[in-house]
């Protein structure tokens, strides 16, 4: 409830409903002489959720699970048949993937003072609020739980190269976090790398295409690329998804201010996110099954990450793009999003909104996902 940019006057108790934490006035809004025009913050464009495998369970049973249910591959055994013998026929395997739903909300309170003094629309304005604050909420998630997959490549440093329009020299690629100096930035041949790792890997596409979600940096590094198609011009006008920008080798680019960036000196460390076969059904999923199985086996036992022989310590600024093919994670909602009333508060001179929700994260397949860390 405390700490949002509208939580109360100094007509407001220091705790509204009885919890803890400071509020902010809103004295700005009662005024003699006023503009109409309110400006709010600008918020990062949200991008990440309309890429997950979304399964609702209103009954979550039993206790705070959702589950998905995934097929294994069979093994392949190009023999040919002999006449007179019979096939042997395989039995079907599969694993169950659990998310755990937990609770997701932000509340506002202000007084009934404000309401009535204020030229502004008061609960409307915090309704709006509201909304945007659960949308980064839920896109900051988003991020994170994709963020835990376990595969990763590396920018390139074109540092070097004389010619400054030869593209067809990609240059030197990184082989480690501690490696990235500065000068290794998103290039094409970081993102054939990883639509590489994801092809060997036999991962679908989303589509047509596989999907990467880059910082703006990162965009304007690409966009210099003249292979880079823009969206503007693409030939066969279509549906286009969200936050777009253009594509490249098979690739749709997502731009996004939400995606991570790390500081120098920063250690990345991804031990709790690797696991055996036996840990697939736990929570949060750590499946290392190997190829074709789900989890991702390359990682496995190395005491750096990513495993190149490096440290995993950053040496410069790091941002991490990342690349994602078709059931890469779930969201699991056990009760949508609801904006809800706080009810009658102090004979009505508080009045308390709230956005609330039942909902989990997590990773489907690790396979799918490949981060690429540049300059």
């Amino acid at each position: 409830m405390a700490g949002s940019a509208i939580t109360g006057t100094t007509q407001l108790a220091g705790a509204p409903t009885a919890y803890s934490g400071s509020n902010s006035s809103l004295n700005q809004a009662i005024q003699t002489i006023w503009s109409k025009e309110i400006l709010f913050q600008a918020m990062p464009i949200l991008r990440f959720e309309q890429f997950a495998v979304k399964k609702t369970e209103l009954g979550v049973s039993p206790g705070l699970r959702v589950n998905f249910l995934r097929y294994k591959n069979f093994a392949i055994d190009p023999t040919p048949l002999t006449e007179g013998v019979r096939m042997v026929a395989s039995a079907l395997t599969a694993e169950q993937i659990s998310i755990t739903v937990a609770e997701n909300g932000f509340a506002v309170a202000v007084s009934e003072l404000l309401l009535n003094s204020s030229f502004d629309d008061i609960m409307a304005s915090a309704s709006r609020l509201l909304g945007r604050h659960m949308a980064q909420y839920l896109d900051v998630q988003a991020r994170n739980t994709l963020s835990a997959a376990t595969s990763a490549v590396f920018g390139y440093d074109r540092s070097n190269i004389a010619g400054i329009n030869d593209w067809y020299v990609e240059g030197t690629v990184g082989t480690s976090i501690s490696g990235l100096t500065g000068n290794f930035k998103f290039s094409t041949g970081a993102v054939k790398d990883a639509a590489l790792t994801l092809a060997n890997k036999n991962i679908p596409r989303l589509g047509e295409t596989y999907v990467c979600f880059i910082s703006p940096a990162q965009s304007r590094a690409i966009r210099t690329n003249p292979e880079f198609i823009e969206v503007t011009k693409y030939a066969a006008p279509g549906n286009f998804m969200l936050g777009e920008i253009g594509r490249l080798f098979d690739t749709v680019f997502i731009e996004t201010t939400q995606v991570r960036q790390y500081t120098s000196g920063t250690v990345l460390d991804q031990t709790a996110n690797v696991g055996a076969p036996s840990t697939a059904i736990t929570v949060p999923v750590t499946a290392n099954t190997g190829p074709g199985l789900g989890g991702n086996p390359e990682n496995v036992g190395a005491t750096a990450y990513p495993n190149g022989g490096g440290s995993n310590t950053t040496a410069a600024a790091v941002t991490e793009a990342i690349m994602i093919g078709d059931n890469a994670f779930g969201h699991a909602i056990s009760l949508p999003v609801e904006l809800r009333d706080g009810g009658v508060l102090d004979f009505g001179r508080e009045h308390a909104l709230a956005w609330y929700s039942i909902w989990g994260l997590g990773i489907i397949t690790d396979q799918a996902i490949v981060k690429i860390y540049t300059n």
